[in-house]
């Protein structure tokens, strides 16, 4: 299993392919607050639920300081669909060798109906202007996560 991240960590730095075809780096957010979620699978029912969240909250958390990517193992292709299906308006980033994922502490052994595989583990890492962790969530629920993560935010 990959090292997880606790708040305090340089968060590592990451450059990928936004659903719309262009190159995102942590480091073009620099002096920003950012949160970046994985997420397993674009437009299954989990995902969409947490994205949609994200996309609806998208206003308020911007007005807090907060810029939201999200990273999944999909290809660029698959997150264009879900972007547009959804009307995602932030960046989603394909990780498909999910070097960042492993990076963040987000890639390692799940459980699911008794199966034991490798995956993606949904995971919330909030990256301060400094380039530090300020938070780390790992195995979040995606149904409420948001405000859940707004709350600890706030504290």
């Amino acid at each position: 299993m990959t090292e997880r991240l606790s708040p305090g960590d340089t968060a590592p730095a990451f450059t990928l392919t936004s659903a719309d075809g262009s190159t995102v780096s942590l480091e073009d957010f620099s002096g920003q607050d950012v949160i970046v979620y994985f997420y397993p699978k674009a437009s299954t029912p989990g995902c969409t639920t947490q994205a949609c969240d994200f996309r609806d909250s998208l206003e308020s958390l911007n007005a807090a300081g907060y810029q939201v990517l999200g990273v999944s193992p999909d290809p660029v292709s698959d997150l264009k669909k879900f972007a547009d299906k959804e009307d995602l308006s932030f960046p989603l980033l394909s990780d498909e060798g999910h070097a960042v994922a492993e990076a963040y502490g987000a890639w390692g052994e799940k459980k699911n109906y008794g199966k034991v595989y490798e995956g993606l583990i949904r995971s919330t890492v909030v990256v301060d202007a400094e380039g530090m962790v300020k938070v780390a969530q790992y195995n979040v629920k995606a149904t409420g996560h948001v405000a859940r993560l707004r709350k600890e935010l706030a504290a």
